[in-house]
């Protein structure tokens, strides 16, 4: 037996079964010079192999965002123009695919982005699946798959999960990928237990190994003895007993012993999401990141397109819909637009900066998500706000669009609340002041930690130093609460920390209105909730609050 410990978790619980060894068709093109007189048929070949992709791809768009995005790469007229101008220059047609793709491919993973340079394995999962038909090579490992099993593989793109058989793929191990990639996002969302980014880890595996994946510590254990399976196949049971636990109560308030009600939303960037909230019982969505509609669109999405994604989420879910507001720059940057090399990007030109400067795009939004507010109950949340000037100065953009789509005889909502997302320092030292504008503050402990605590949340060497529980941030998020609910005003959290169960308890007593977090998580937050007094907690807090650092911060919280 051995136990391999994993630098990252990309999706949580507990798998069983037999290594899979995933076992990659070769697609390396075969590279010949053509003539003139053949140029055509090879052009002929690549739409051919570009239709039958974007076929595949349309039914799984209209699912899943991911697979939209996808089809947006299949349908681009600079991948297409760009093969077909290499098929010109006389190269055979799988060979002008290939050097496009690692054209495209090298630009992304050249940039700084994190998020964009892991868009390169999307461009080549499109790219695989069009040389797949140019080589008639069968590109599905996954048919004969008929017993539990664990995947092993170099690497899996988001169209081989399209193929997967959940019944018997049990978890997911790759040597590339982070948690950021679409994989770890598919993962997370269909519960899949997932470890990626493993180095080496296909030469220390033998195909039908018996093996667990334990994603909650990070654990692959390797020929597992009786024991150890006895003692997982427990913790499994747990789990799903816990579960069902949970899911009966999704119907059940979010409620305090001593009768306080709390608001469990959820953060979401799809309209797939919004169906993952809506079975998990979430109260509404706390974050609607609709940045991902513009980081998975080949240009700026137009209104009506924005419009039908806002009007489609309120409408499924039939509760309050939050919109933050277009959160581009600093880790999160466009594909078709260029921004500035600058030294510190998450300091820099962004978020409602960005939007105040680009006032057509953000516009644009506005227009979307006033119209798409006669559907639903839909609030606009501005994000980066260091000033009562800007908020004003959003406000006044957000009248203009009002008197546009008046002249333009279309259907809007006239009255819509609007709320900042309180994650500067700034924010926090005039609370008070904002908090006689906004309808609604929500707490992105995100970045609020890293700007109080001056430590990059991406830095692995700063990992020690960014911490949420520390006594600045933490009296920080009561001085939020307090301001807001001095002006009658509802003060949520949309961070990872209003998901922490640790930190729940710490929040319920601060007076948090509304906890917003990963779907997943809202049963298990509405349980610990139910069991909590809200006046206990109240006086916990205020022990707390008064701890010098970190550390007594945690002795008080572990007693």
């Amino acid at each position: 037996m051995q136990e391999i410990r994993a630098e990252q978790r990309a999706s949580k619980g507990i798998a069983a079964g037999k290594v899979f060894l995933v076992k990659t068709p070769d697609l390396r093109a075969e590279r010949k010079e053509i003539p003139e007189i053949e140029m055509e048929r090879e052009k002929g070949a690549f739409r051919r192999a570009a239709e039958y992709t974007q076929r595949a791809l349309r039914p799984l768009a209209r699912e899943n965002a991911i697979f939209a995005a996808h089809l947006d790469m299949a349908e681009d007229p600079t991948l297409i123009e760009g093969v077909e101008d290499k098929i010109s220059k006389g190269k055979n047609a799988q060979w002008a695919l290939e050097e496009q793709m690692e054209e495209t491919c090298s630009l992304l993973e050249s940039l700084e982005d994190a998020y964009l340079r892991e868009r390169a394995a999307d461009v080549r999962d499109v790219c695989r699946r069009m040389m797949a038909f140019l080589k008639g090579i069968e590109d599905d490992p996954f048919r004969n798959i008929r017993e539990k099993v664990i995947l092993f593989a170099e690497e899996l793109n988001p169209s081989d999960t399209a193929k997967m058989d959940f019944r018997y793929i049990k978890g997911m191990v790759t040597a590339k990928g982070g948690s950021t990639s679409h994989v770890a996002i598919l993962a997370r969302s269909m519960e899949i237990p997932a470890l990626l980014g493993m180095e080496g880890i296909l030469e220390k595996v033998t195909e039908g190994q018996e093996i667990i994946l334990d994603g909650n510590e990070g654990v692959l254990i390797l020929s597992p003895d009786h024991l150890t399976q006895r003692v997982y196949a427990e913790k499994q049971n747990s789990e799903r007993e816990l579960k069902q636990k949970l899911k009966e109560m999704n119907r059940l308030p979010a409620v305090t012993i001593d009768g306080r009600q709390v608001h469990l939303y959820a953060n979401v960037g799809s309209l797939k999401d919004v169906e993952l909230a809506k079975q998990h019982g979430a109260d509404g969505i706390g974050l609607f990141r609709s940045e991902f509609l513009y980081m998975e669109s080949s240009r700026f999405p137009t209104e009506q397109e924005q419009f039908e994604i806002y009007r489609k989420a309120a409408e499924i879910l039939k509760k309050p819909v939050t919109i933050r507001t277009l959160d581009i720059g600093g880790d999160k940057n466009l594909p078709y637009y260029q921004f500035e090399k600058e030294e510190n990007p998450f300091l820099g030109w962004r978020a409602i900066r960005f939007c105040l400067d680009m006032r057509d795009v953000f516009k644009t939004q506005l227009k979307a998500i006033l119209r798409a507010a006669a559907y639903g109950e839909i609030r606009i949340m501005y994000p980066m706000i260091v000033s009562v000037e800007e908020f004003r100065t959003a406000n006044r953009l957000l009248e203009e669009c009002k008197q546009e789509l008046k002249e333009r005889g279309v259907l809007f909502r006239e009255s819509i609340s609007t709320g900042i997302m309180v994650e500067t320092p700034a924010a926090v030292l005039i609370a008070e002041e904002l908090a006689k504008e906004v309808d609604f503050f929500s707490i992105g402990t995100n970045d609020l930690t890293q700007y109080i605590l001056a430590a990059d949340r991406g830095n692995q060497k700063l990992t020690k130093l960014y911490d949420p529980f520390h006594p600045a941030v933490l009296r920080a998020i009561q001085k939020v609460i307090e301001a807001g609910h001095k002006e009658g005003k509802e003060v949520g959290m949309c961070g990872e920390f209003a998901g922490d169960e640790k930190a729940v308890p710490l929040l319920v007593g601060m007076g948090l209105d509304e906890f917003s977090m990963v779907s997943g998580e809202i049963a298990a937050v509405r349980y610990q909730i139910r069991g909590l007094s809200d006046v206990k907690m109240k006086h916990f807090v205020d022990r707390v609050l008064a701890a010098g650092s970190e550390r007594e911060v945690k002795l008080l919280l572990e007693r």
